[in-house]
């Protein structure tokens, strides 16, 4: 965890103005309960072109890697923006904090941990739509002493900054040297079918920099630690469904999926293990045996996909658009699925880093090769939808792969469309299916 001792000194110098304009209360222990949360697109109802769209979902898939594994496990994810104003978050998570229900949108991120949105006062915040948490406004805000229990949960991000007044404060970085510090608090979270649930612990965060351009409050943590939202709330499993990108279309996050809705799904339900990788605790892994273009499974030895002494793997992630490959594994695909398309090869200074054919603006839709990624226990048989962008601008057609070569392997979410995806907490198991994510 990269430490701000600077920064620190001036969160210190916001205590007593932040305790007296708070009354605090006693806290309650968070509970399980099943519940529904909505997800937005960053780039839904934007007006993007095709084209537009894929170049900044290959952006910020091009960033996502190397900022994973730049900093320490704890804090892996990096928000914000490239330079030229593409955001870097995916998916926004609409719910409430505090009584009455203030509202937030967090970033939802399976490779972090923390949940955090910006706060009142706010020394240092950074533009958001939503009016800044206030807990002077909430009856259920608490402060966690600095021997609680919530305070301990993860000793790397929190600390004692006050004896005298028992604070509890964190300071939480990320890989692209973002950064956020401020107070560990406790309240009731709400979510959008209007099922609450009390004694949450989240950071405050009054002194946040780095780029945030996705109109997000703060980022909400899935990951395996004792600070994210499914471990807090002690769920079984949560699980999410993506619709396609190119809409409107809200897409669903649920925690303790009823056994019979996860049934309802377009197909075999395939399951495969979560692989933990103690160098990166937060992170869900997979067991990836293969993958197969066409007919034809690549000559690809398992090792290339193995997680050996912390370093390499396969991680599954809601952070990344297109799945990266690493670069052995890449140019066998991207060779594999060049030699089945029988179209002109669209020069890369135009498309960046996704293989790409001019294809024409009428007609059938080309001939691709099927694509199957095989996982230990369960195959991925993907829909075209799902690997192919296909992207109109003018009278001009392009179909694209939507993979990209990276530092390691890494699904992404453009491969989890209208995918029901079930993250089986309690069994250490994987579990996805098709699905009409729109209609689940």
């Amino acid at each position: 965890m990269t430490k701000q001792p600077i920064k620190m000194q001036k969160l210190v110098l916001l205590i007593p103005a932040l305790l007296a304009a708070l009354a605090i209360n006693s806290c309650c222990n968070a509970a399980a309960a099943p519940v529904r949360m909505q997800l937005t697109h960053v780039d839904a109802g934007r007006g993007l072109s095709g084209r537009e769209l894929m170049r900044r979902m290959a952006l910020r898939s091009k960033a996502r890697a190397p900022r994973l594994l730049s900093s320490s496990a704890t804090a892996p994810v990096s928000p914000g923006a490239y330079d030229d104003g593409v955001p870097m978050t995916e998916y926004l998570l609409h719910l409430a904090i505090g009584t009455p229900p203030q509202p937030v949108q967090l970033t939802l991120d399976t490779g972090s941990d923390l949940v955090w949105t910006q706060c009142q006062p706010c020394a240092v915040c950074f533009n958001q739509s939503l009016p800044y948490y206030d807990a002077s406004r909430s009856s259920t805000f608490a402060l966690p002493s600095c021997d609680s229990t919530q305070c301990k949960l993860d000793p790397s991000v929190t600390m004692c900054v006050n004896q005298t007044v028992q604070t509890c404060a964190f300071s939480y970085s990320y890989g692209d040297k973002s950064a956020t510090i401020g107070f560990l608090d406790v309240e009731t979270v709400s979510f959008v079918a209007g099922a609450s649930v009390p004694g949450v612990v989240f950071g405050c965060g009054l002194n946040n920099t780095g780029i945030f351009r996705s109109n997000e409050t703060g980022i909400a943590g899935f990951g395996r630690g004792p600070l994210s939202l499914p471990s807090q709330l002690k769920v079984g499993n949560f699980s999410h469904c993506f619709t396609a990108v190119s809409g409107r279309k809200p897409s669903t996050v649920l925690f303790d999926l009823p056994a019979d809705l996860y049934k309802n799904g377009r197909g075999t339900v395939q399951t495969t293990p979560l692989i933990k990788n103690p160098a990166h605790p937060t992170f869900y892994y997979l067991s990836l045996k293969g993958i197969t273009v066409g007919s034809t499974r690549l000559p690809v030895p398992e090792s290339a996909f193995a997680l050996k002494n912390g370093t390499g793997g396969t991680i599954i992630d809601s952070g990344t658009a297109f799945t990266s490959l690493p670069p052995r594994v890449y140019r066998l695909v991207h060779d594999e699925f060049a030699a089945h398309v029988k179209l002109p090869v669209v020069p890369s200074n135009e498309t960046g880093p996704l293989l790409c054919f001019s294809a024409p603006p009428l007609g059938k839709a080309p001939h691709v090769p099927k694509l199957v990624l095989h996982f230990e226990g369960a195959t991925m048989h993907l829909p075209r939808e799902n690997y192919v962008f296909e992207a109109k601008d003018g009278g001009n057609c392009s179909i694209c792969l939507a993979i990209i070569e990276g530092e390691m392997t890494i699904i992404g979410n453009f491969q989890q469309q209208n995918m029901h995806v079930l993250y089986d907490l309690k069994n250490s198991k994987l579990s996805f299916v098709r699905a009409k994510c729109d209609k689940l």
